[in-house]
Formats: C-alpha cells, structure tokens, sequence
C-alpha cells in the first residue's frame, strides 16, 4: 500500500511548487509518486465549489467569507469524497501520494474563523470526525507544513489580495494544528529571510528519509 504525504501551508507559502518538485525527485530517484491539489476545480464536485461559494457571482450572495464554517467543509469535504476513488488507485499501487492541500486545509481555513480556542478546537474535531470517520477518507501519513509568514509572501507574490490579518489567522490555526497531529513543520524564513525552494525542497526530502519513506 502507498502512502499519502499532505504539503500545507497558507496562500503563497510554495506549497504546489514543492508538491510538484517533491514528485520529479521521487520519480527521478525510481519511486512511483503522483501530485494532486484540493478542491480539484476541474472536476464535478471543483467546480460546484468554485462556481457557488468562490464565483462573485455564485449562488451565496452573502460571499464566500461569511458563510458558516460547517457549511463551507461540507463543499470541500464532498470534493474530496468524489474524487478519492482515483487517489486510492494509487495507493493500492504502492505510490507515494503527495497532496497539495487537504482535510488540514479545511481545519485551518475554517478553524481560524474562531477567536475563541475551545471553538477552534471543536471545530478541528467536527472537520476529523466529517471527513475521516463518516466519509472514510484516507488519513494522511505524513504532513508538513510550510511556515511561510504572510508579511514575507506578500511581498514576494505581488498577485496576492487576500487581507494580512485573515493569513496571519490562518497561520496561527496551521501551527495550532501541527502540535496537536503532531505534524513536521519548515520554516521557510531565517533572519528575515526567505529560504530557496532548493532549500525548502532539501529539507523535505531530509525528513522523508528520517522517516524511512525514501533511502
């Protein structure tokens, strides 16, 4: 059986540049590995979720922003139950199955629309029983997070918009989480400055090997 090793990280983090560039190493060094990214907007269930709730023009007048938490993770959490089908393909061919945003992404994004910790936590809990327990999705086996300070992407991607105080949010939720799943965390800035995606991609592999997934 393969595995599924999950890259998190907020907007504008590199966490699809090193998903991508994970998988080439993998495939380069003879191990079977395939990237796949949440929501899958080019399928059925990806485009409902970005033509509803993300379309300005979707159906919830309201915006994206101000729809309930729970709401919005049963969009994302049905994307992820149609499309699992071709992931558990892989899996039982013995790939490594690395994913670019996952069930962890919900509890971030959501969870951090929670000042209140008690809150936040019930909503990790309420997000992990949805999606692993009811919907029998596969649990990741390794997740890392990219911890990429919104203040430091921001200025490195000049397309981003998204407000600083809602990153910063959701920043604090992924790190929150990484304690409590226990999950490996990258610091993608040292003394002020951004690491290399050479850099950050070393250190993936670096753990990987601790881990004993790859030689």
């Amino acid at each position: 059986m393969g595995k599924i090793i999950v890259i998190e990280g907020i907007e504008g983090s590199g966490k699809e540049t090193q998903s991508k560039l994970l998988v080439e190493t993998l495939n380069e060094m003879g191990i079977k590995a395939i990237e796949f990214s949440f929501p899958m907007y080019e399928t059925p269930t990806g485009k409902i979720f970005k033509d509803c709730l993300l379309n300005k023009n979707g159906y919830f007048k309201e915006g994206y922003e101000a729809l309930d938490p729970e709401l919005v993770c049963l969009y994302t959490a049905a994307d992820r139950k149609y499309n699992i089908k071709e992931i558990e393909k892989y899996l039982e061919d013995d790939y490594i199955v690395v994913i670019n945003r996952y069930t962890s992404s919900n509890m971030a994004n959501q969870g951090s629309k929670y000042n209140d910790s008690e809150d936040r936590f019930y909503m990790y809990q309420w997000i992990d029983k949805l999606e692993y327990w009811l919907l029998k999705l596969p649990k990741p086996d390794y997740t890392i997070l990219l911890n990429m300070p919104y203040k430091y992407n921001n200025q490195l991607s000049f397309n981003l918009t998204e407000d600083t105080s809602k990153e910063e949010k959701v920043l604090q939720a992924y790190m929150e989480l990484a304690g409590l799943y226990n999950w490996d965390v990258i610091d993608c800035i040292v003394d002020s400055k951004e690491k290399s995606i050479d850099d950050i991609h070393k250190e993936i592999i670096e753990i990987l090997k601790n881990k004993g997934i790859i030689a």
